[in-house]
């Protein structure tokens, strides 16, 4: 009689664990598998060669921004950022834009600027999957594919945050070179 009991506890605490854990992915987890489809076809067509631009801005600020991030054969080769809507008016003249070659990329003149890092799409897609679309209890997550089923927005905000808590990327273009 105690080895069925001990057999019937078992089983019963076995399918507890297993109903737990078949919740295992994360969030977007077909949709981001469709893009991640999208974007290997393209890569391929394009021979790895393409360029991206991330747009940003802030709810504290008229203006926005845009950083253009070029790959060559899956090799950074130039990042150019520039300030967008009327930033003139509060962004001195000689940092309202800027381009950085291959050799300079993510500079440390351009350290503490609001450009976008300098990453492949191959990167974005690997930090989307492991951390910006990760199941998380305090906060909601985010993610588009309107670059012909490739990302435009991803990432995540926390639920009890009020400005500028959107913690990914928006990419406005991704284009083959």
């Amino acid at each position: 009689m105690k080895s069925r009991i001990l057999i019937i506890s078992l089983l019963l605490l076995s399918s507890i664990i297993s109903s737990c854990s078949s919740d295992d992915g994360f969030n977007y987890q077909s949709d981001f598998e469709n893009s991640r489809n999208a974007w290997l076809n393209f890569k391929s067509s394009s021979n790895n060669s393409y360029k991206y631009t991330v747009n940003g801005g802030s709810v504290f600020t008229t203006y926005g921004w845009e950083t253009t991030i070029t790959v060559s054969k899956g090799v950074i080769i130039g990042r150019a950022f520039r300030y967008t809507n009327g930033a003139e008016d509060f962004i001195p003249v000689d940092q309202l834009e800027w381009t950085e070659n291959e050799n300079e990329i993510n500079s440390l003149e351009h350290e503490h600027t609001s450009a976008f890092t300098a990453v492949t799409l191959d990167a974005i897609y690997i930090k989307a999957e492991y951390e910006w679309l990760i199941k998380r209890d305090n906060a909601n997550s985010v993610f588009k594919s309107d670059n012909d089923g490739m990302i435009s927005a991803c990432g995540y905000y926390f639920n009890d945050c009020q400005d500028d808590c959107f913690h990914g990327v928006h990419i406005k273009t991704i284009e083959t070179l």
